[in-house]
């Protein structure tokens, strides 16, 4: 009964590698790490990067003058505070320290997807409040820029809609 065993184990030995399991269960690890690479890779050349531009330098050389129109709210102690009606499709708001009714530019932009920023001109009134019309807002971390439309003073700030119902911008 021995010899019968020994010769089993013999020639369960004399099986060539690809009959065993071991070989194959050692593979797995470095083949599911080819195919996770393989996948990256397509992702990375399907998707393109929205938050890269590609005229970082003259953006960069702007960074001055945009400084200067943060200098210039700060002088005129602008403060804008603005909500979101979802119900209603309306964004109403005020903006305090305009010397004059000019028309302003409310930009809101998408933290990710610049296809859905949006851009309004809109008019405030003697009290300086102001309502527009806007489609349905995303889920997002949008960034606000109010300005005049001769752009000689901005401001800017950060909204994360819907966690924070309402958003107030002060020159600083």
């Amino acid at each position: 009964m021995q010899t019968v065993s020994a010769s089993l184990d013999k020639n369960q030995d004399m099986r060539p590698w690809y009959a065993h399991r071991w070989p194959w269960l050692l593979m797995l690890g470095p083949v599911a790490v080819i195919l996770a690479g393989i996948h990256t890779t397509m992702i990375a050349f399907a998707a393109q990067d929205a938050l890269v531009v590609d005229d970082y330098y003259k953006q960069g050389k702007a960074i001055n003058m945009d400084l200067r129109r943060d200098r210039v709210a700060a002088d005129m102690r602008l403060e804008m505070d603005m909500s979101y009606d979802a119900a209603k499709g309306v964004v109403n708001g005020s903006l305090s320290g305009l010397q004059n009714n000019e028309a302003i530019l409310l930009s809101l932009v998408h933290s990710t997807q610049p296809e859905k920023d949006i851009k309004l001109r809109v008019q405030p009134d003697a009290q300086g409040r102001f309502s527009a019309t806007v489609p349905m807002l995303d889920i997002a971390r949008w960034q606000v820029l109010v300005e005049n439309e001769q752009r000689d003073w901005r401001l800017l700030g950060s909204w994360n809609w819907p966690q924070e119902r309402r958003i107030a911008i002060k020159a600083s």
